[in-house]
C-alpha cells in the first residue's frame, strides 16, 4: 500500500515479543485516533469509558455462530486487553462457562466478533478474530479474585441448560458451599477465552452522520504488519 509506513520498536522485556511491528497507512491519525498500537488505543478508550459510563464500561457484545450458521449475540464483560507485545500478539480476554452456548460455539468455530459501544463517549470498537482458551494461572488468578458467591455460582450453574426453578439453582449453590465453604478452586469447565484480532475498527460519532472510522487489519494474529485505512461512514 502506498502511503505512510512506520516501524515501531517494542520495549526490551522478556515477556514481550522483541520484533518491531510495522504500520502501513495512507493518512496520519490524530486526536482520539492517534497511536501506533491498536490495543493501547482500545485500552485508552476503555479507561475513558470507565470514567463516563453509568456502569459496566467494559461490557461488550460477543457474537458467535452455531452449528447451522445461525448467529448468536450476548453481552459479556471484558476483563483484560493484552498489548501488541504480549505472547498472544494482542488479545481481548473474558471468562465464562465452557459448557455454555457461547463456550460450545467458540470451541467449534474458533472465531468470534466483539463490539464495545460507549454511548457516553459516542464511540465504539469492533473486533474480529480467532479464539483460544485461557485455562492456566491467569484464569486461576482471575477466578480467585471474584467474590465467594460468584465463585460458588460458577460451580453451581450449568450455564445455558434448562433450569426447573430458581430454587433448584440456589440449592445447587448451597451444595457447592458445603463442599467448598471457604476457597473453592476454579471449576475445570470454567475459564477464559482470548480473542486475538485480525481486524479492529475504531469509530467515533461525527456531525451530520459523517462519522470517523479507522480499520486496522493484519493477516494473522502472529503478523507484525498492520494496515490502517479510513472507511466511509
Amino acid at each position: 500500500m502506498a502511503g505512510l509506513m512506520e516501524e515501531c520498536p517494542m520495549p526490551a522485556d522478556a515477556t514481550v515479543d522483541p520484533r518491531p511491528f510495522v504500520i502501513q497507512e495512507t493518512e496520519r491519525r490524530e486526536g482520539k485516533f492517534a497511536g501506533d498500537d491498536p490495543f493501547a488505543l482500545a485500552q485508552g478508550w476503555l479507561e475513558e469509558a470507565f470514567a463516563s459510563e453509568i456502569n459496566d464500561g467494559n461490557a461488550m457484545s460477543l457474537a458467535t455462530v452455531d452449528e447451522t450458521g445461525m448467529p448468536n449475540s450476548r453481552m459479556v464483560l471484558l476483563k483484560e486487553i493484552e498489548g501488541m507485545g504480549a505472547p498472544s500478539g494482542g488479545a481481548f480476554v473474558f471468562y465464562t462457562n465452557y459448557g455454555s452456548a457461547k463456550g460450545r460455539e467458540l470451541a467449534a468455530t474458533g472465531k468470534a466478533a466483539l463490539l464495545l459501544h460507549w454511548k457516553s463517549l459516542r464511540r465504539q470498537v469492533r473486533v474480529r478474530g480467532v479464539v483460544e482458551k485461557e485455562e492456566g494461572p491467569q484464569a486461576d488468578a482471575y477466578y480467585a479474585s471474584r467474590g465467594l458467591q460468584s465463585r460458588l455460582g460458577a460451580w453451581a450453574s450449568e450455564q445455558s441448560r434448562e433450569l426447573s426453578s430458581r430454587g433448584h439453582l440456589m440449592a445447587e449453590v448451597a451444595k457447592v458451599a458445603a463442599r467448598h465453604p471457604l476457597n473453592p478452586p476454579r471449576p475445570p469447565f470454567w475459564g477464559g477465552f482470548r480473542v486475538r484480532p485480525v481486524e479492529m475498527e475504531f469509530w467515533a460519532d461525527g456531525a451530520h452522520r459523517l462519522h470517523d472510522r479507522f480499520q486496522w487489519r493484519r493477516d494473522s494474529p502472529e503478523a507484525r504488519t498492520w494496515t490502517v485505512r479510513r472507511l466511509n461512514p
